[in-house]
């Protein structure tokens, strides 16, 4: 079932049947506790909890791509493993448009199908990856982060938009040069979701 708008943690998120949302989820070790915690002290002034979402959310995007912690997504296998959990997903219970696996985080945009709540997609794809990819590295440990950023597509230019960020992360970067050199990405696999783009004049305000 569809949760609307509710929150796990420091972020809020959108939950609605045949939504389209662009999601970011990553490892436990990219971004320390006490960075988000200090971060957080510091935008606490901020009136606008929109605003301050914002910006908490480009701080930790701008942390990820530096690479931080382990960054064992940057094992071929690992990356194989949470692919294959995306992607199995695909027709079930959800639209899967597109992707990128990076060194310490995941970007995925999806549209959700009826019946199927975007916390539970998510917590599938964290669970099922998690005890491979600890099997697979001969240990018992938490891999993911328990909370995920989400985001609502509005209307046709943030469709895009969007699409071009999930494409061009690695290439930002500096992981490779173009978005299909990335092979564990919906670019990198010549991904067609056969997917149409929302209606930008029935997007919601």
């Amino acid at each position: 079932m569809n949760r609307g708008i509710h929150s796990r943690g420091y972020l809020p998120h959108w939950d609605f049947a045949k939504s389209v949302q662009a999601i970011t989820f990553r490892l436990a070790d990219s971004v320390p506790k006490n960075i988000i915690r200090k971060w957080k002290e510091e935008l606490a002034p901020i009136a606008d909890d929109a605003l301050c979402q914002k910006e908490l959310h480009h701080r930790i995007a701008k942390y990820e791509d530096t690479g931080h912690g382990e960054a064992i997504l940057a094992d071929p296998v690992c990356a194989s493993i949470i692919q294959n959990k995306l992607i199995e997903c695909h027709g079930v219970s959800c639209k899967l448009i597109d992707w990128v696996i990076m060194p310490n985080h995941v970007h995925v945009m999806i549209r959700l199908f009826e019946g199927f709540s975007l916390s539970t997609i998510i917590q599938g794809w964290k669970g099922a990856s998690s005890s491979e990819i600890n099997r697979h590295l001969c240990r018992s440990c938490t891999l993911w982060a328990p909370d995920y950023y989400d985001r609502y597509i509005r209307d046709l230019d943030h469709y895009h938009d969007c699409r071009a960020y999930i494409l061009n992360n690695p290439v930002k970067a500096r992981l490779c040069a173009k978005p299909e050199d990335w092979r564990f990405s919906s670019a990198g696999a010549d991904w067609s979701a056969d997917f149409s783009p929302p209606d930008a004049t029935q997007a919601a305000d």
